[in-house]
């Protein structure tokens, strides 16, 4: 499964980073949604290891700090399920921050709208609960046709239902959640001779919905590569490249009610933008995950939540302090790791492909740069061998340079001054990672944040069916830069927790964004008598094309 949103957390879990969308008492809000991972991705799945309501503190503190309101949490069927919604409700009551539930249908079925209603009944009268026109707030992951109505009455009180069930399928639902948020072929796959674009998904969507609130989905990365060694073996990409800068741009002009992240922590399929650090086990990701953070995705994000929430179309005045954002891929496209590659044997899942994953030769071999800039400067951009300079305007500026082998280093000058100046703590190699096709991205800034390790849970399957002589322990250092400017938003790393099997889990949360004011349609997004969070600047853009296909799970 691809986790969901962003949308907070997935009971703490998922794929929707956290799965599904959550909203504050503000204009405009955001969620985010946390998950767990497994062979479909539920949202406390990968994240049973947290131990009490604290265990989630850092990321409620973390994702409201960049304007996210909401955690989605996507839920599966185990026996810890409750367990760490409670842990999650607690943390996001104590954290001036709102949950709300989204059902994984890789685990429930349309038959259960009882044993639904039932768990919304309880978990919809605590203090944390987000809340949409005075009613308990609902997603899922999938789920076409579930009795709605049933839903409903089995919880005994007023739902605003957003699930992500096709256009064709809305039904009674309050507000559609749509959760492809890459470009796609319309099968699950990366484009080959058909590109569904995203905002071709946003227009079948907001055309079934006539004028109800639709939740648009925002993602910055999306590679998966487990092998044979597990039971839910899957080996695909979809291109990413600029396509969060792309995306938050589009967002901007589109004027959704609702944005979800997909997601904080399916660190599975890449698309996390939440730390690593954050306490979860490790389903095998660790591979393509280890010394890869995204933070910097993140902090990104924040001016163009805050620009979406205000009902801006550009980021310009939500910019603060200049910084430059950057990632690339680990490695180049034409290494060759088929002696070595986890995915070289056979599988009989219908997601696998061996060797190189699926849809690689939609990625570009480039070093991407978003400047966000208070006033005019010029970027340098040194990959390797290669150095570009460009002349770039106050506010938020995309750059692309072609990726080359060694260290990577980025800098600001203004004015014949130095602003900013780093290398990154990654360099491009031309050989594998670990022996591996790693085609995850390496994302830092400049000023540059805090560490973010994986911790030993997070580091557990490692070495599983690993050809190739690598220690399971995070190997970056510490960054230092020159010049002057706001750190990024900051990770804080928490303890790890103690080791305990990986069995059965699920995908990452996803982060979520609330409504956009527009006319009295608009739907008033509240939790219960809470200070509203501080709105996040999303990041303006030009519009990026991504799609609306079957949901990749």
């Amino acid at each position: 499964m691809i986790s969901q949103a962003l949308s907070l957390m997935r009971t703490f879990a998922t794929a929707w980073i956290l799965a599904a969308p959550l909203a504050r008492a503000a204009p405009y809000s955001t969620s985010a949604s946390l998950t767990e991972r497994q062979s479909t991705e539920k949202l406390i799945g990968v994240i049973d290891d947290r131990t009490s309501a604290s265990d989630y503190d850092n990321d409620m503190k973390q994702a409201k700090a960049a304007g996210i309101d909401a955690f989605a949490l996507n839920i599966g069927v185990d026996s810890f399920t409750n367990t760490q919604l409670g842990y999650a409700y607690e943390s996001a009551n104590n954290n001036n921050m709102s949950v709300f539930i989204s059902f994984d249908f890789n685990w429930y079925t349309t038959s259960q709208a009882s044993t639904i209603g039932s768990m919304i009944s309880t978990y919809g009268v605590k203090p944390a609960q987000l809340k949409v026109d005075n009613k308990v707030f609902v997603s899922s992951f999938q789920g076409d046709g579930l009795d709605l109505d049933a839903v409903r009455s089995a919880a005994g009180m007023d739902l605003f239902i957003a699930p992500n069930f096709e256009p064709k399928n809305l039904g009674s639902a309050d507000a559609l959640f749509n959760w492809m948020a890459w470009p796609n072929n319309g099968d699950n796959r990366a484009p080959d001779s058909t590109n569904l674009t995203v905002s071709d998904g946003d227009q079948s969507y907001t055309s079934a919905l006539g004028g109800k609130p639709y939740v648009a989905p925002v993602s910055a990365w999306f590679s998966t590569h487990y092998g044979p060694e597990v039971s839910y073996s899957k080996n695909w990409v979809f291109p990413s490249d600029l396509l969060w800068y792309q995306r938050w741009t589009e967002i901007l002009t589109l004027g959704s009610q609702f944005v979800e992240i997909i997601t904080w922590n399916d660190y599975g399929e890449s698309h996390y933008i939440g730390p690593l650090s954050s306490p979860h086990y490790d389903d095998g990701n660790s591979k393509w995950t280890n010394d890869m953070p995204h933070d910097g995705f993140l902090s990104m994000a924040k001016p163009f939540i805050a620009a979406f929430k205000a009902g801006a179309k550009t980021v310009n005045s939500y910019i603060e302090s200049d910084q430059l954002v950057y990632w690339y891929r680990p490695t180049l496209k034409s290494a060759s790791c088929d002696s070595t590659d986890t995915c070289e044997k056979p599988s009989s899942s219908p997601n696998y492909y061996i060797g190189k994953p699926n849809g690689y030769d939609t990625m570009s071999d480039s070093v991407f740069v978003v400047a966000l800039l208070t006033s005019a400067g010029t970027v340098t951009v040194t990959s390797g061998s290669n150095s570009q300079t460009f002349n770039a305007q106050a506010g938020a500026n995309a750059f692309e340079v072609n990726m080359g082998t060694g260290k990577q280093s980025f800098a600001l000058t203004r004015n014949g001054q130095t602003v900013l100046s780093g290398d990154s703590l990654k360099d491009i190699i031309s050989d594998c990672v670990c022996g591996l096709y790693n085609f995850n991205a390496y994302v830092g800034t400049l000023p540059a944040g805090p560490p973010d390790p994986l911790q030993a849970d997070g580091l557990q399957s490692f070495t599983a069916s690993l050809s190739a002589t690598c220690k399971a322990t995070p190997s970056l250092g510490t960054a230092s830069a020159a010049g002057t400017g706001a750190a990024a938003v900051p990770t804080i790393a928490n303890a790890a927790s103690s080791a305990a099997p990986a069995s059965s889990r699920s995908s990452p949360p996803a982060a979520f964004v609330g409504t956009v004011p527009s006319g009295p349609a608009s739907p008033s997004v509240s939790t219960p008598a809470k200070t509203a969070s501080p709105p996040l600047n999303p990041i303006a853009t030009a519009p990026t094309s991504t799609t609306q296909a079957p949901s990749p799970r």
